[in-house]
């Protein structure tokens, strides 16, 4: 066991038997760096990822790999998303170095932490254009102790030009509907006419934009509810989305929403719940609002915790296979015309179910394994959850939802906040941990505001208020506007950061600004 085995993340926790001699993000592992003089390695991930298992396989369960490791780096891991102020920094460093990022992340920096080299996942041999990860390991560390110099100067410029993303100057440029009309544009030219989406493969399930489009068409622009209705109806077809169970999967690997990445994460289907539920709104669309009552029982079901919060994931794999759990052989009774080839002999199931085939299929279902769960609740994405819970549990009268919602919201004004009021990031087997940071703050005061809407008690807005002027007060930036990821009493990283994309989660300093624009309508304070 390694010093991952006293950490309570469920991603750490399954790099505790490793062979490497991982440190968790902190002083210690920085201070072993200093004092041995040797480069960080650092293994940025989460435990839903399909390829950061692939990684832990091939490599860090590997003896001879980690010898290497453990002589030539100090090893730290971390869970990306505890910290989503670390892997939001050394993901940006990533791409400023590849052009592209991802998980698992593998950065190379000094002792002071300052990232000089970095990429995604690395093979155990040379495949695909990518070098060995043990190659790149010998690289590295020869790199660090011969040209010491050429380190340092990479180190500087990256370090610098990631600190100038937080200080970019305020837009002078007047807020115009003409800005919404461009947005809606420029999503026309990336959407796909025939199956939805934007861009090509791999898709991503744009909920941040589809509401917004949702909100076009509401001020007139005849071309957005095509896109929304095209892209939801294509995604609920079956493969990204689970037919049987009810649910969405992380991602597309296809244009055609057929083949998944088989994690399912608490965010997508929250914020999918809240799309479908809208779409349901304005266009009447039945199966919308179907896809929002399965969605909603997959996460009940599934996700929920004794303690009224959500647990955060579920796998991709089962006993090491990806999708084991959710795909299918001909000789399970599924018919025929709705089996799409996976691979290994397994199929996807895609097209209309009735209510007695999906019954017989769930039960036949239930039997097999199930994926692991990643049972640490995080406090945003409880609090997109409670928002479509309230906003849903209101909308189509299901009181059940209602009480879920209540209860979760007082998990999170609870066990998930400090003596202070002040939010902790997350919470597993009765620990919370790790300070809140602007998402948290943000997307938990937006989903009290929704319950407040949904009940009509006063002390869910009052709530709601309290964390939005305790946002402004820990993260805002009083010199340039926007808001810091990290509060004003957080750990100080080698850049403080700002944030303003959908990353698929609501970009944060834009979910607090619709939080601030809902609360000053109901107060009246400018």
């Amino acid at each position: 066991m390694n010093r991952l085995a006293q950490e309570t993340s469920p991603y750490l926790l399954q790099h505790a038997d490793n062979p490497v001699d991982w440190y968790p993000w902190g002083e210690e592992a920085f201070e072993q760096a200093r004092i041995q003089d040797k480069p960080i390695l650092l293994s940025i991930g989460y435990s839903a990822c399909h390829w950061c298992h692939v990684m832990e396989h091939e490599s860090f369960e590997d003896d001879e790999t980690a010898r290497l490791m453990n002589e030539r780096f100090v090893n730290v891991k971390v869970d990306r998303e505890e910290r989503p102020d670390v892997d939001a920094l050394y993901l940006d460093a990533v791409i400023a170095m590849t052009g592209s990022g991802g998980w698992p992340t593998t950065v190379f920096l000094t002792p002071e932490r300052v990232p000089f080299y970095g990429g995604t996942y690395y093979p155990p041999e040379p495949a695909h254009g990518m070098p060995a990860f043990r190659d790149v390991l010998r690289a590295i560390s020869e790199l660090y102790r011969e040209r010491r110099g050429e380190v340092e100067g990479t180190a500087k410029r990256l370090e610098e030009a990631l600190g100038r993303a937080g200080l970019a100057a305020p837009s002078a440029e007047p807020l115009t509907d003409e800005l919404l009309r461009d947005a809606s544009r420029g999503l026309r030219s990336q959407f796909d006419p025939e199956w939805g989406g934007f861009g090509g493969a791999p898709k991503f399930p744009p909920a941040s934009t589809l509401e917004f489009l949702l909100r076009m068409h509401l001020r007139g622009d005849e071309q957005a509810l095509p896109m929304v209705t095209k892209t939801l109806d294509a995604m609920a077809a079956g493969g990204m989305y689970d037919l049987v169970g009810g649910g969405f999967h992380r991602y597309a690997v296809d244009r055609t929403w057929l083949v998944p990445h088989f994690e399912k994460m608490l965010y997508d289907n929250a914020l999918l719940v809240s799309a479908y539920l809208h779409a349901w709104v304005v266009t009447g669309t039945e199966r919308y609002r179907r896809v929002v009552e399965e969605t909603l029982d997959y996460a009940l079901r599934e996700l929920s915790l004794p303690e009224g919060a959500f647990a955060s994931a579920q796998d991709a794999d089962t006993d090491g296979v990806e999708g084991l759990t959710f795909t299918w052989t001909a000789a399970e009774g599924v018919p025929e015309e709705l089996l799409q080839p996976f691979e290994d002999g397994r199929s996807i199931i895609r097209g209309e179910l009735d209510e007695e085939l999906r019954a017989r299929l769930f039960a036949s279902r239930e039997q097999r394994p199930k994926p692991l769960r990643d049972d640490k609740a995080i406090a945003s994405w409880n609090g997109l959850m409670l928002a479509a819970l309230a906003d849903a549990g209101r909308r189509l009268d299901r009181s059940d939802w209602l009480e879920a919602a209540t209860r979760l919201g007082e998990f999170l004004l609870g066990p998930l906040s400090d003596e202070k009021g002040r939010l902790y990031r997350t919470y597993r087997e009765g620990r919370a941990k790790n300070t809140g940071y602007l998402e948290d703050y943000a997307d938990v005061a937006h989903g009290l505001y929704e319950l407040h809407v949904a009940t009509g008690e006063l002390r869910w807005l009052e709530e709601a208020n309290r964390l939005a002027r305790l946002a402004v007060e820990l993260f805002a930036d009083d010199e340039r506007g926007g808001f810091f990821l990290a509060p004003v009493h957080g750990e100080r990283l080698i850049a403080r950061q700002k944030s303003f994309d959908d990353h698929p989660t609501p970009s944060w300093n834009s979910m607090l600004a619709f939080d601030l624009l809902r609360l000053a309508r109901i107060y009246g304070d400018d």
